[in-house]
């Protein structure tokens, strides 16, 4: 029987390239016997009616051709579902990706591993109706991205940095009220991450080494140090550095409750809402295309 694929595209990906980009994954697809069909939302949302169409049209596989962002919206339509996730990464993150071994740099390579059709289980975070496949963050890394995501000026990196001296200034460690599998705790912390693959941001490796289809969450937490010191230990992040400090704490868990007065969470790089939130870890939730030896 033919495999029908969907394919979903951000058209702002790929550094203006995206269309030509989009014909030359379509023409790899296609080569391989599959029927290829276009999703193209004006939005995200739209982009999630879209693929929740195709879903209960029957397609076998939605391949994303955009960043975490997109993974994001498809992993909302394709959880707890027999239809396989195949990622194309031409964000500025691809954490997703990277996490499970897809090529980030080379789009027909990506496009490979989907048409290989060799699928892997992995697990999901869920928060009420909200899933996600990297990371939520509920502490300075989520400010970060609120303070962010209100600057018109300046565009890539450099906003998030400007973002990120910005917040600093006046952070303080949050009080947060804890509940994991069941067991109350109080803790403050500078930050607080709820982990299913092992990093965010674009190589933020805040949770190095996490598994995901492990059936449980890592929770990170950076305990309560001086502006100063935070400013040092942080941007160690990006090489695990931050796993020998002794204000890093990982807890995995199944469950997690998780509320604090002011704090804003994102999940997958995408604004979720404030605490609190309970966030458990569904085992299997979701199929990838991924590298055979994956």
């Amino acid at each position: 029987m033919t495999r029908q694929i969907a394919l979903l595209a951000n058209p702002t990906a790929g550094r203006g390239n995206a269309d030509q980009i989009l014909d030359a994954v379509t023409e790899r697809l296609a080569a391989s016997g599959a029927l290829v069909e276009h999703l193209i939302g004006d939005d995200a949302d739209h982009a999630l009616e879209l693929t929740r169409k195709a879903v209960a049209e029957g397609v076998d596989t939605v391949v994303t051709l955009g960043g975490d962002g997109m993974v994001h919206v498809a992993v909302q339509a394709l959880a707890e579902t027999e239809v396989s996730l195949g990622v194309v990464p031409l964000g500025t993150g691809n954490d997703f990706a990277r996490a499970l071994g897809i090529p980030t740099g080379d789009p027909l390579a990506a496009a490979d591993v989907v048409v290989g059709d060799h699928v892997r289980r992995i697990d999901l975070g869920r928060s009420d109706d909200s899933w996600f496949a990297t990371v939520l963050a509920a502490g300075f890394d989520a400010a970060v991205n609120e303070r962010a995501n209100a600057m018109r000026w300046p565009h890539g990196d450099l906003r998030y940095t400007l973002a990120a001296l910005s917040v600093i200034r006046s952070w303080k460690p949050v009080p947060y009220r804890l509940e994991i599998d069941g067991v109350p705790r109080e803790q403050e912390a500078m930050l607080l991450a709820i982990a299913n693959t092992e990093s965010y941001g674009g190589g933020l490796r805040i949770a190095a080494d996490c598994d995901p289809a492990d059936g449980l969450l890592d929770a990170i937490l950076i305990k309560p140090v001086s502006r100063l010191e935070f400013l040092r230990v942080f941007p160690g992040v990006r090489e695990a550095k931050h796993l020998t400090h002794p204000a890093f704490e990982r807890i995995r868990a199944r469950r997690i409750t998780v509320s604090a007065p002011g704090v804003i969470a994102y999940s997958d790089g995408e604004r979720l809402g404030p605490l609190p939130l309970e966030v458990e870890c569904v085992p299997s939730a979701l199929g990838v295309l991924v590298p055979p030896r994956s």
